[in-house]
Protein backbone atom coordinates (compact mmCIF):
# COMPACT_ATOMS: atom_id res chain seq x y z
CA UNK A 1 0.00 0.00 0.00
CA UNK A 2 1.29 3.74 -0.58
CA UNK A 3 0.58 6.43 1.38
CA UNK A 4 1.09 9.81 0.51
CA UNK A 5 0.92 12.28 3.25
CA UNK A 6 -0.08 16.19 3.08
CA UNK A 7 2.05 19.03 4.10
CA UNK A 8 2.79 22.90 3.19
CA UNK A 9 5.90 23.98 2.01
CA UNK A 10 7.50 26.67 4.24
CA UNK A 11 10.59 27.01 2.03
CA UNK A 12 12.04 26.55 -1.70
CA UNK A 13 15.73 26.03 -2.11
CA UNK A 14 17.66 28.05 -4.67
CA UNK A 15 17.32 25.17 -7.16
CA UNK A 16 13.47 25.00 -7.66
CA UNK A 17 13.80 21.30 -7.10
CA UNK A 18 13.11 21.24 -3.68
CA UNK A 19 11.05 22.47 -0.40
CA UNK A 20 11.23 22.28 3.57
CA UNK A 21 7.91 20.72 3.82
CA UNK A 22 6.05 21.35 6.87
CA UNK A 23 4.00 18.37 8.26
CA UNK A 24 2.50 19.76 11.80
CA UNK A 25 3.46 19.06 15.47
CA UNK A 26 7.18 20.42 14.45
CA UNK A 27 7.50 17.99 12.05
CA UNK A 28 9.80 19.16 8.84
CA UNK A 29 11.84 17.31 5.97
CA UNK A 30 12.42 18.49 2.36
CA UNK A 31 10.60 17.26 -0.90
CA UNK A 32 11.37 17.13 -4.30
CA UNK A 33 8.93 19.73 -5.69
CA UNK A 34 10.22 18.95 -9.51
CA UNK A 35 6.79 17.11 -10.25
CA UNK A 36 4.41 19.58 -9.44
CA UNK A 37 4.12 23.52 -9.90
CA UNK A 38 4.18 25.05 -6.33
CA UNK A 39 4.75 28.24 -4.41
CA UNK A 40 5.57 28.92 -0.41
CA UNK A 41 2.30 28.41 1.25
CA UNK A 42 0.48 25.63 -1.17
CA UNK A 43 -0.20 22.15 0.41
CA UNK A 44 1.28 19.54 -1.53
CA UNK A 45 1.00 15.47 -1.00
CA UNK A 46 4.44 13.98 -0.98
CA UNK A 47 5.24 10.41 -1.18
CA UNK A 48 8.58 8.52 -1.28
CA UNK A 49 10.10 12.32 -1.03
CA UNK A 50 8.47 13.73 -3.97
CA UNK A 51 5.19 16.21 -3.88
CA UNK A 52 2.94 14.42 -5.80
CA UNK A 53 0.27 16.53 -6.10
CA UNK A 54 -1.09 19.88 -4.82
CA UNK A 55 -4.09 19.86 -2.56
CA UNK A 56 -6.21 22.71 -0.96
CA UNK A 57 -5.73 23.61 2.53
CA UNK A 58 -9.19 22.39 3.67
CA UNK A 59 -8.30 18.65 2.22
CA UNK A 60 -4.38 18.74 3.68
CA UNK A 61 -5.97 19.73 7.02
CA UNK A 62 -8.81 16.90 7.22
CA UNK A 63 -6.29 14.14 6.17
CA UNK A 64 -3.60 15.27 8.95
CA UNK A 65 -7.00 15.29 11.52
CA UNK A 66 -7.78 11.82 10.41
CA UNK A 67 -4.00 10.81 10.96
CA UNK A 68 -3.67 12.01 14.05
CA UNK A 69 -6.82 10.17 15.12
CA UNK A 70 -5.35 6.98 13.96
CA UNK A 71 -2.45 7.81 15.70
CA UNK A 72 -4.90 8.38 18.92
CA UNK A 73 -6.59 5.49 18.77
CA UNK A 74 -3.48 3.42 18.91
CA UNK A 75 -2.56 4.94 22.61
CA UNK A 76 -6.11 3.85 23.86
CA UNK A 77 -5.45 0.17 23.12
Amino acid sequence: MCLAIPGKIVEIDDTKEYATVDYGDGTRRKANISLVDVTVGHYVLVHAGFAIQVVDEKEAQETLNLFREMLSMGEEV
